[in-house]
């Protein structure tokens, strides 16, 4: 399998991070997106979305960070990453939609801005994500993960973007439950770091 990736993207470490923790072999082909690679003709054949990452598994591509989770968990018999039952299921898709939603357009947008020089206000994406963190370490008083009693693609997906949250001038210092729940994952037995920035507001 290959993955076309970028070291700096959190979705694409978000899916590297779901492979290297369940035991799937991977091959990471790096796009410079810097130089608009993820944009080439060549590149928008394979996805005319024209982001990372891009799973092909022998030709069958999959897009979009989640749906490369939701696929592998699928197709390896991870279970224990993506419950089968009903309500199992749901507090799966619970978060998957809140990495979509608001740590895409909370801590990760603020960490755009200082990274990849986006367009966004800071004041209003840095408000955008204390309101999820609030709501995360609320989440993670009583319990170590998000929608069972192990890790799950959930914890995955939520994971990049609020460890390096900091980058972005997010400071995380306040939610002792959020921290704990990173050192956890961090712990776990197969974890690739996600790559740090050079002149940010120091992670944690």
């Amino acid at each position: 399998m290959k993955l076309y990736h970028h070291p700096l993207s959190g979705h694409s470490h978000r899916a590297r991070l779901f492979c290297a923790l369940a035991g799937l072999p991977l091959d990471l082909v790096e796009l410079d997106v810097l130089k608009g690679a993820h944009k080439s003709t060549d590149y928008l054949k394979l996805n005319r979305f024209g982001q990372v990452p891009l799973l092909d598994d022998d030709g069958t591509l999959v897009p979009d960070s989640n749906a490369i989770m939701i696929y592998l968990a699928k197709k390896y018999d991870r279970g224990e990453w993506l419950p089968e039952d009903p309500l199992g299921a749901a507090r799966v898709q619970r978060w998957l939609s809140v990495a979509a939603g608001q740590i895409a357009f909370g801590p990760a947008a603020a960490r755009l801005v200082t990274v990849f020089g986006a367009k966004f206000n800071p004041d209003e994406v840095i408000q955008r994500a204390h309101a999820i963190l609030r709501l995360l370490d609320a989440e993670l008083q009583e319990r170590d993960w998000l929608a069972a009693a192990q890790p799950t693609i959930a914890d995955i997906a939520l994971y990049s973007y609020v460890a390096r949250a900091p980058e972005g001038n997010v400071d995380l210092s306040a939610y002792g439950n959020v921290n704990a729940w990173l050192r956890r994952i961090e712990n776990l037995p197969g974890f690739v770091p996600f790559q740090e920035t050079v002149g940010l507001a120091a992670a944690r």
